[in-house]
Order: structure tokens, then sequence, then C-alpha cells
């Protein structure tokens, strides 16, 4: 083959979801020639299996829980959802899976796209099998990114293929509610999973091999998620896992570590995630396929010379959000600009070019009754780490704009202050409405905004941002 057969642009990206999207806006916006390649969607993971998808079932689920305890109305929604109406919302916003709207927009941002599986074939090349059977040769003058996200990673149980388990992307696809369902996993995707498939209608058990759901956060905002789910009815079952389960007939049939079995229909397993980089070549750069890839702040690959190899999103294991990923990308592409014009990289904590926001004041929310909201450290962490902190702890029911919103409302929040620096490093809210809460913890903890300054930050009465206010005299009088 010649140099001829070889299409050359200034920038390959692999993978079209919003992290790979991001960087090739940015780069071709920059002047770069961009080329962006993609196996399945256009859109990746978020638009169609995880982040639009979940938050279509949950929504219906979550706002019929504040109304159930809103007076004057709570007697109008006290019937079961319309499934079949959820269920057909959530595929209008998947777009029926079908990503003509992503095509569309990533032409008019002067990028190309093939379709087909990209994978590196050496130092700033990339082949690419089309969904046409044809191989195309491409080489980059500048970089190539990959942005192939992550994948459901199933457990090493025998004969797990012959189930045919739900990962989360039949999880946020099914166009039935299962009678039964068994959720292997107390994590974010196991709980909100229950959360929603409880509300429309499935008899849920939730089995966590842990002591409690939402191990990685506050022990508070798993129980408060437990007592919800138990109250909506589904089964939730601490320390104890799956250690058999065969598929007979329509049915499945669990077998657990404590002796017990349990009948369900359909079974998710959701255990975590793993690189979507098993089959992109890595080999050829001298990186191990299926691994995650290691980045510095630029989101170089570590351990390839010559600064071309990139790697953004899920698949550096940074962070695993949209939100960060498409932080990432912004931060990569201009990266990328500034190296092929030849300028120095401005680096640093607070500087363009370096993303440190992945790992200091990571946002998140869990989309259950009552929300979750967390960013920065967790009091696990801060032992850990060996942080010396403050722990700062109000009930949230005890905020005026509470009871507006709920009845009963129950919920708590938590900041963690830095006891050296006098700044907050670590926010945990829970209780319903609270992903609203998330942003101004956010700023203050990137910002490092003073204590004593936040006491300047008035909230609004009656909200329930003015839970800050609370947290602030409360640490003052303790």
């Amino acid at each position: 083959m010649t140099t001829e057969d070889i299409r050359t642009y200034d920038v390959i990206v692999i993978g079209a979801g919003p992290v790979g999207e991001n960087v090739a806006d940015r780069t071709a916006a920059a002047g770069l020639s961009t080329v962006v390649i993609e196996s399945e969607l256009a859109g990746g993971e978020c638009s169609y299996w995880a982040c639009d998808p979940s938050k279509a079932l949950l929504r219906p689920v979550l706002a019929r829980a504040d109304a159930l305890h809103v007076p004057g109305i709570d007697p109008a929604v006290k019937n079961p959802l319309d499934t079949e109406a959820v269920l057909a919302h959530r595929n209008r916003v998947a777009f029926d899976w079908k990503d003509d709207g992503q095509v569309e927009w990533i032409k008019s941002v002067g990028v190309d796209l093939l379709r087909g599986h990209g994978r590196l074939a050496g130092e700033r090349e990339v082949t690419v099998e089309t969904t046409e059977g044809e191989t195309i040769r491409l080489r980059a003058r500048h970089a190539v990114a990959v942005c192939t996200g992550s994948r459901a990673a199933l457990p090493s149980l025998p004969g797990i293929e012959n189930l045919l388990p739900w990962t989360s992307r039949e999880a946020t696809s099914a166009q039935q509610a299962p009678e039964r369902l068994v959720i292997v996993g107390g994590g974010v995707v196991g709980v909100e999973m229950a959360t929603a498939w409880q509300g429309l209608g499935s008899r849920v058990t939730l089995l966590a091999r842990e002591r409690g759901l939402l191990p990685r956060l506050e022990p508070f905002a798993g129980v408060l998620v437990t007592e919800r789910l138990r109250e909506a009815g589904a089964d939730v079952r601490f320390d104890i896992s799956v250690v058999g389960a065969e598929r007979v007939g329509d049915e499945i049939r669990v077998s657990l570590s404590d002796g017990g079995e349990i009948t369900a229909d359909e079974i998710l397993f959701a255990t975590g995630r793993a690189p979507r980089s098993q089959d992109i070549g890595l080999e050829t750069v001298g990186l191990a396929p299926g691994d995650w890839l290691a980045t510095d702040d630029s989101l170089t690959v570590t351990g390839v010379p010559g600064n071309w190899l990139y790697a953004v999103g899920d698949v550096n294991r940074r962070a695993l959000f949209t939100h960060q990923g498409k932080y990432q990308a912004r931060i990569a592409g201009a990266v990328i600009g500034v190296r092929a014009r030849g300028e120095r990289l401005v680096t640093g904590r607070w500087a363009p070019h370096s993303s440190t926001a992945d790992t200091e004041a990571v946002p998140g929310v869990v989309f259950t009754d009552p929300e979750i909201a967390t960013v920065g450290l967790t009091t696990q962490e801060a032992e850990r780490t060996g942080r010396a902190v403050e722990v700062v702890d109000y009930e949230l029911g005890h905020v005026g704009g509470a009871y507006l919103y709920r009845t009963d409302y129950k919920g708590r929040a938590r900041i963690l202050v830095d006891r050296d620096r006098q700044v907050v490093v670590g926010a945990t809210f829970a209780g319903p409405g609270v992903s609203e809460l998330l942003h101004s913890a956010t700023v203050a903890i990137t910002g490092e905004v003073p204590i004593e300054r936040l006491w300047h930050a008035v909230p609004a009465f009656p909200t329930i941002s003015e839970v800050w206010l609370r947290l602030l005299e409360t640490r003052r009088d303790s």
C-alpha cells in the first residue's frame, strides 16, 4: 500500500461519544482537520444507554414520590405510573436509538465521520474496518485521541453467558418492565435501576456484597436510599452474593451465598465498569490491550513517547462521569491545538491546559429517592489520605424550604472543612431535590472559598439552599 492510499488528517479521534465529539469540535475550531471514528452510534453511551435514557426512566418515579407527599395533590398520583407512556418517552429521549441528529451536528462543525472499528497501527497511524467491509488507513499529523469509554464489567460466574443477563444497557433500553427483577450490585447503577424499575411495576430484589448501599459515599446516603427502596416495596439484602444462576425456560434461578434461591424474569449485573480498550491496537504502541490508559494532566498517555497519543474520558479512569469526560475533552482539544501551533503549554493547577477538576472536585448525583449529591472528599477518603478535617452535619428536614418541598422531608447535609486551610474540601447532600445544591458546593471547593467568606454568600429564604447557613452556624456553635 502506497502513501497515496493513506488518508491524512491533523487529528484522529477514536470514538464519537460526547467526549470524542467535544475533542473533535475543539480541534476543528482550532483549524485542524479532524476525523472521528465510531463503531456504534454517534453520541455514545450517554445518549442511548446511560445518562439520558436512565434519567428519563427515573424522573417520573421521583416526581411521583415527591407528589405523594405534597398536600392537596397526593390522591391524584396514588395510581401506578403509566409504564408504557414512560417507556415511550424514554424511547424519544434516546432518539429511538438513531443518530441522525448527532451525525448532522458532527458534519456541521467541519468534522469527518467514519463508521467502523478503529485500531491504532503504530505511531500516529490508525486503521478502520468500515461497516461496509473496507479497510481504511489513516495518519495523523499531530494527534490521535482515544475516546472509547467504558463498558459494563460482568463477574466471572460460570455459565453467565447463557443467562442472557442485563447490563446497564439492557436496563435502560428494555421495552417492558419485567415482573421480577434481580439486581446484583449496590452501587450507583444498581440503586438507580432499582428505583426506576420498582417504580415502573417490577418486583425488585437488590443484592449487595457490602453492608450497605453506595459504599463509596457517606454511609448516611446509603441508609436513606435503603429506607426509601424498602418503603417502595423493593427487597434489599446485604452481605450476600450470587454463587450460581441458570436460565430455565423464561425464568432465571439464582443461587445465593447464604444458601437461598431467588427466581426472577431478568437479572441485572451492576458490578462495575471496564475500559473499552481490548481491541484498539494498543499493543502496536507498547501498551497492554484491555488496560485503562494512564495520562498526565494534559490527557497525554504516559509511556508513549512523542506527545501524540491522548486518552480522554472514561478510558483513562480519572473520573467516570460524562461531564468530567467533556471537561477533559475541552482541555485535550486545547492542548492539541497549542502543540500543533508549536506553542508552549501553560500548565499548572489553574492553567487552561491542565485537567485537575477530575481529581480534586468531582461532582456527582445519584438520582434515587432521595437524591444523593456529592463533590470532593468523603469522610472515609479524608481518613484514608490523612487529611485533617472538621465534619459538620445538619438535618435537611429542619431547613425552611424543606417543608415546602415535601411534608415528610427527610435528608442530611455534610461538609468537610480543612482544619489548616479553613476551606470546604467535601460535601454530601442527601434528600429530595438536593442535586440543585451541588454546583454551589463545587464552586466553593474548586474556588477554595474561605469559610469566613462563605458567611457573606446569603441563601434565599425559604429554599433548601439555606442549609449552607445552617451548616456554618452548626460549625460555629460546636
